[in-house]
């Protein structure tokens, strides 16, 4: 399953948007084996941290000016909140850029943890409340989602909802994984670059 989504995210052209002033941040779809599944880690944030108190999102944050890149961006983010070492993630490559309601540029990676489970993950209690790991056909199962149209912004939007246990996952963080989902769906076909 890894290398099909590898192949995957490895043949899409993402979308980049110019930042215009706006800060960047990057984050990690984290890919991961746990028992004989797949599983997609998101963390629930604390209501300390200065954005999106108390959301789902994935692993990540804003651009440093010591990070190199977007990419070392994410992986620095991603040990800061839940202890990943960078050695231990396969970063797949980008997908597709976001502005968020904060007015970020985000970039998603989409990657794998390559150590073997169980992850021994370490939560920082400022910026971590829960982790969260979702089997990825849980999120695949159309039961699981809902879909609806919204205005944002003066235009009509069809916006997703992933409902996990008690959790909701929607916004920026909901676009990111129907994005990833979409790109792992059959009929998708992404052009090689």
């Amino acid at each position: 399953m890894l290398d099909f989504i590898r192949e995957r995210v490895t043949a899409y052209r993402p979308r980049q948007i110019e930042p215009e002033g706006r800060p960047r941040a990057a984050v990690l779809l984290l890919l991961y084996n746990k028992g004989e599944q797949q599983h997609l880690l998101f963390t629930r944030r604390t209501d300390l941290v200065e954005h999106h108190k108390g959301q789902i999102s994935f692993p990540g944050g804003a651009a440093d000016p010591s990070d190199r890149d977007l990419r070392e961006t994410a992986l620095r983010e991603t040990y800061e909140e839940l202890g990943i070492v960078p050695e231990d993630v396969d970063i797949f490559g980008p997908l597709d850029d976001w502005i968020t309601v904060s007015n970020f540029v985000v970039t998603p990676f989409a990657g794998a943890i390559t150590r073997p489970a169980p992850y021994p993950f370490r939560q920082n209690c400022f910026e971590v409340e829960e982790l969260l790991e979702v089997p990825l056909n849980h999120l695949q199962d159309d039961a699981n989602v809902v879909s609806e149209w919204r205005r944002i912004n003066g235009q009509d939007i069809l916006t997703y909802t992933y409902r996990w246990g008690d959790h909701l996952i929607w916004g920026v963080t909901a676009r990111m994984l129907k994005h990833l989902l979409d790109l792992l769906a059959p009929e998708a076909a992404p052009e090689r670059t």
